[in-house]
């Protein structure tokens, strides 16, 4: 159904698009354009917006291929539509501004989608490579026409027409092979053919597919300033800045997906290089209320590179060829300081010219990756092999890489880019600038994006990941540094002051008053973090009552910006590495006291042979611990131990409509008690187990037999008890070490079923003895309950149904009744 859906919304958003452009460039020479510049380019937004999503949601299938085509024509036909809109409303006035703001796009565009049909034909991927040379020949068409009027409009429409065709075929395709149930199949829009291929991609790792789209946008920005030093164009002026913006808020989307990717690294640098292209719009703004040319802080732009080389470094990890990309926007960064006027400069523009190759050849290099055995080499593991023998750095991996801290999460840790963009913004901030003309230097996008919004991302990307307390500091630090960055740099107070300014801040004080306080328990780098940014706040209280001490502000970002790399570093060293190579310390206050020890609770792994005998050790001596299973997280105790299961009765305040339930890991352990079940019954657990469907069965002399004694009344009811063959190898393993086990949710009654293993210890606490680890669970929701009391009657009953549907349940316990 995805498949269709996305395929099938393509191949008509592509028609629709394609025909609109058709008949615009059409009817382009005549007096009247059949279709207006402003509604032209409204709809193409509203199609590019779509294409997008149908791209996204086609991403789940790991289909790189459509997933970079669309998201390449949804950024062309978005930057394209705002450019329109404002040759409609007279922004741009003649036929050299139209082309200036045309060209650097089309150029980028041309190549990219001719690289996307070039690697789509080796891949056999026909339609979708004729949808991208036609878009890449019309694109190609209209920068000739442009420049030579020998070139008319006509073949641009036909080109635009081709992928109409096309679009049209692909989508009759897919339509017919899903109405007629795959019996009518056109040739090239049988999906079944690259399923196979996608599934055995996806089982090999985890691949970031938004990386091809990201490297496209990275030419798109080095585009509009490489053709300006290349005298492609002749100007720089507002008329670009819908391809910088566009592909700066599409650069934000891909960090977004980069993280659902689990790609932090690349997710951290499409966040970096989405602030440049925002400074760049801006700086081709800025001449429009000023007449000269804005200025740069050099002191950001230099620890801008060193973010970048740090990032570099840490990518050659993952590839060589990566890292030394990167190095091209540490080389950016430099020539961008160096040059008052950064973007206006000969310098910077060189440096965009390398940037658009380098750009174009990764994207050729990831494109032709995706799906290809004979891969392009890139160098991938080189430094990784050479850190396989140090004792000192120990690479981090296995599946609990990415594991959240709390719960379920689909997205990686952010930490990193959020300590990054304290830095940026906290050394941004250091340049005063003159109070008069606070828009003169280019401070806004660095504390507003960088500080603000992309901070309001990274924290709401650690509240899906469980960490409540960070994801708090980084939304009120965004929305501090957004507030600030407007209101100061932004000149909207001007050289006025007042005591409004002077309570909003005094507000968020007491705000990160109560977040120093929590970092207490958290650990001492968040508590520094915390503190420092409070030296900020009070620099922006002194300055809105004007009593700010000469160079007081300066050290105060100062110390915040070093205690911000600080935490960038540790957070990238400890995703990366194993161990605590640059700690972020203990927490100074604990919940048992100031300097208290720390939980007792083990976590364990269970993935290690180990870990399940310990925690079987563990049980077998009165302990209890969550595990996993084949539906959620479960509190488990020995039957033979009564203390234990009063103790996991007891922790988690067992309700008595809900009681503890039985599990054995086979019927083996029932043998000796066979004679007092019905051999219907006994047939009928059989054909039921493992699985995770409970059957209640009425309570008799077989409850002596698994050494229950005195624990017998914590289990079931006085007529009845659950019990249970898991359909998991870890859990059944661990019964076989144990014997018997009475099982209950590993939560406090009431609450929702635990589905991770942190879950356990954070709803449990130290109650528990230990967690056996094995990170999200299959399911979200408990076992079925089927009430076999009465089976004898062939009356079932149902009290509780969960992962299995009811209906299901019963054609199963039907079936076999009839039998």
């Amino acid at each position: 159904g995805e498949r269709f859906t996305s395929s099938f919304s393509f191949s008509l958003l592509s028609l629709a698009g394609s025909l609109l452009l058709t008949v615009h460039f059409y009817t382009v020479n005549r007096a009247a354009s059949l279709i207006p510049s402003t509604a032209l380019g409204i709809l193409l937004l509203i199609l590019s917006s779509l294409l997008a999503y149908a791209g996204i949601r086609r991403s789940l299938r790991n289909a790189s291929l459509f997933l970079s085509l669309c998201m390449t024509i949804s950024v062309f036909w978005c930057s394209y539509g705002v450019v329109f809109i404002l040759g409609g409303q007279g922004v741009l006035n003649d036929a050299g501004d139209f082309r200036n703001a045309l060209v650097p796009g089309l150029v980028t565009f041309t190549l990219a989608l001719l690289i996307i049909a070039v690697v789509g034909f080796l891949h056999r991927e026909v339609v979708l490579a004729m949808i991208a040379s036609a878009v890449s020949f019309a694109s190609a068409h209209e920068i000739a026409m442009h420049y030579n009027t020998a070139f008319g409009s006509s073949a641009v429409a036909c080109n635009y027409m081709i992928v109409s065709l096309v679009g049209g075929y692909f989508a009759l395709g897919r339509f017919l092979y899903f109405l007629t149930k795959e019996k009518i199949v056109l040739p090239g829009t049988d999906p079944s053919k690259n399923k196979t291929h996608e599934q055995i991609k996806s089982s090999s790792g985890s691949m970031n597919h938004f990386a091809t789209t990201g490297l496209i946008l990275n030419m798109l920005s080095a585009s509009i300033f490489g053709c300006r030093l290349l005298g492609v164009t002749s100007k720089l002026f507002i008329g670009q800045v819908p391809w910088l913006w566009a592909s700066g808020v599409y650069q934000i989307g891909i960090c977004i997906l980069s993280y659902r990717a689990m790609d932090t690294l690349m997710a951290t640098f499409f966040g970096f290089t989405a602030i440049l292209k925002f400074a760049g719009g801006y700086s081709l703004l800025y001449p429009i209320w000023q007449p000269e040319e804005p200025s740069f802080p050099i002191p950001f732009l230099v620890v801008f590179a060193i973010l970048f080389a740090v990032l570099a470094l840490f990518l050659m990890l993952k590839s060589l060829v990566d890292g030394l990309y990167l190095l091209f926007y540490v080389a950016y960064c430099i020539a961008i300081s160096c040059c008052p006027k950064g973007f206006f400069e000969g310098g910077p523009q060189g440096m965009d010219v390398a940037i658009f190759v380098a750009s174009a050849l990764m994207t050729l290099i990831y494109q032709y990756n995706t799906k290809e055995n004979v891969v392009i080499p890139t160098g991938k593991g080189v430094v990784k092999a050479l850190l396989a023998h140090s004792s000192f750095l120990k690479l981090r991996e296995g599946a609990d890489l990415h594991a959240p801290y709390l719960g379920y999460s689909k997205y990686a840790d952010a930490e990193v880019l959020g300590y990054a963009c304290s830095v940026l913004a906290s050394f941004a901030i250091m340049l005063t600038g003159d109070p008069k003309a606070p828009l003169a230097t280019v401070v806004v996008p660095w504390v507003v994006l960088a500080g603000g919004i992309l901070k309001l991302l990274c924290g709401s990307v650690a509240f899906a990941r469980g960490k409540t307390l960070e994801s708090t500091a980084f939304i009120l630090y965004g929305v501090m540094w957004i507030i600030w960055g407007l209101t100061r740099y932004g000149g909207l107070c001007g050289t006025t002051r007042s005591f409004h300014t002077a309570a909003g801040i005094i507000a968020f004080m007491l705000f990160n008053g109560f977040i120093v306080f929590c970092t207490l328990f958290l650990s001492i780098t968040w508590f520094l973090y915390s503190l420092t940014f409070l030296l900020i706040t009070i620099s922006f209280l002194l300055d809105a009552i004007n009593a700010l001490p000469a160079g007081y502000d300066i050290a105060a970002a100062l110390i915040f910006g070093l205690v911000s790399f600080y935490c960038f570093l540790s957070a990238l060293f400890n995703s990366i590495f194993e161990g605590s190579c640059l700690p972020m310390g203990r927490p100074i206050v604990q919940l048992s006291g100031v300097g208290g020890g720390m939980s007792k609770c083990l976590h364990l792994p269970a993935r290690k042979a180990s870990s399940v005998k310990r925690i079987a050790d563990i049980l077998k001596n009165g302990g209890t611990c969550g595990i996993p299973t084949d539906t959620v997280y479960v509190l488990v105790a020995a039957c033979n131990r009564p203390d234990a299961v009063e103790k996991a009765h007891n922790s988690k305040s067992q309700a008595q409509e809900r009681p503890m339930s039985l599990w054995i890991s086979s019927l083996k352990q029932l043998e000796p008690a066979k004679h007092l079940f019905t051999p219907l019954l006994w047939d009928f657990m059989e054909a039921a187990w493992p699985s995770p469907i409970s059957l209640v069965i009425p309570r008799g002399e077989w409850v002596d037999f698994l050494g229950m004694k005195d624990s017998s009344k914590y289990v079931g009811t006085p007529q009845s008890i659950a019990i249970r063959i898991p359909d998991c190898s870890v859990t059944t393993h661990l019964i076989d070490l144990v014997g018997p086990i009475v099982v209950t949710s590993a939560n406090p009654t009431g609450e929702a079923d635990t589905t991770h293993h942190n879950q356990v210890y954070a709803k449990l606490g130290d109650k528990v003895d230990a967690v056996l680890c094995d990170g999200p669970s299959p399911e979200n929701i408990a076992s079925t309950v089927v009430d076999c009391t009465k089976i004898n009657s062939g009356n079932i009953g149902f009290f509780r149904v969960g992962i299995i549907p009811k209906s299901q349940v019963k054609l199963i316990l039907s079936l076999f009744l009839l039998s």
